[in-house]
């Protein structure tokens, strides 16, 4: 009888301990449960942030592109309205800006296909708009990064390249064709400079046969008639150099807006990277 009390006590006490063994699986699973859904509800919030700025981003992107496109397009239809509008500015510097209409105009479309590619690969979560958005941003940055290159180390490639393709220009049509002209007095009353190189770059054109032997006002610096001696004592430089010497007095400015233009292009990479890998893993940004 003794024997039979003490081994219920004995089956009473394993049940209470594997009782309470249980009761503490089941507290440290509602202690551990809280910490992964708000490590998972942080991940999903960071998703969220890195969505909501990228759509942003590329929207302000999109709106600088129809910005750009539609003045663009203003100028390039109808300039007289848009001289009308910058009629306070000088007529060469208002020549010049209806002049940059077309490239305004591409410069507005690429914008567009950008904003449109960023925004909506990163709304719709399309690895293929968001690897082409990535592609596309990639390319410029490194056309950017050549272009500069090739222009600090290879000018005096770039200035023979273009004295073969402009100094003819100058010499036949300068003086005869209206905008050919309106563009060349523009550029080098602004600028202060004479043809590409210097003066030389008109012997024997066009303008100087028509005009007894006188050369454009822009390449002397002095009042006296432009004949060619006073041109050659003006030293007068020509319009590629003096571009190059201003970009460099205003190296700061110029560096500064470059390197913001680089950093907002790898921000703009990184960003649309993260996201396509994320759904590459499988993972969604909602």
């Amino acid at each position: 009888m003794t024997g039979a009390m003490t081994s219920s006590r004995r089956r009473r006490r394993m049940r209470g301990e594997s009782g309470a063994w249980r009761g503490g699986d089941k507290f440290e699973r509602i202690l551990k449960e809280p910490e992964g859904r708000s490590t998972g509800t942080d991940t999903m919030s960071c998703f969220t942030c890195i969505k909501v700025l990228m759509i942003l981003f590329n929207l302000a992107i999109f709106l600088a592109g129809g910005t750009l496109l539609g003045v663009g397009i203003w100028v390039s239809v109808d300039s007289g309205s848009f001289l009308k509008v910058f009629g306070v500015l000088p007529h060469g510097v208002a020549s010049q800006l209806v002049n940059v209409g077309y490239f305004l105009i591409a410069i507005g479309l690429l914008l567009l296909i950008l904003g449109f590619l960023g925004c909506c690969g990163a709304q719709k979560e399309s690895k293929c708009l968001l690897l082409t958005f990535f592609s596309i941003v990639l390319i410029i940055f490194i056309a950017e990064i050549a272009g500069a290159v090739v222009v600090l180390v290879y000018s005096p490639v770039i200035e023979s390249i273009l004295s073969s393709v402009l100094v003819p220009v100058l010499q036949k049509d300068f003086g005869r064709d209206e905008q050919v002209t309106r563009i060349w007095n523009a550029t080098m009353t602004e600028l202060n400079c004479c043809g590409v190189n210097g003066y030389g770059d008109f012997n024997n054109s066009a303008f100087v046969s028509s005009n007894n032997g006188h050369y454009p006002r822009p390449c002397c610096d002095s009042g006296a008639a432009c004949t060619q001696q006073t041109a050659d004592a003006s030293h007068v430089k020509g319009c590629f150099r003096q571009i190059l010497d201003l970009i460099k007095s205003k190296a700061a400015i110029v560096g500064g807006v470059a390197a913001g233009i680089c950093a907002l292009e790898l921000a703009a990479m990184i960003v649309s990277m993260y996201l396509y890998c994320r759904l590459d893993k499988g993972g969604s940004i909602h």
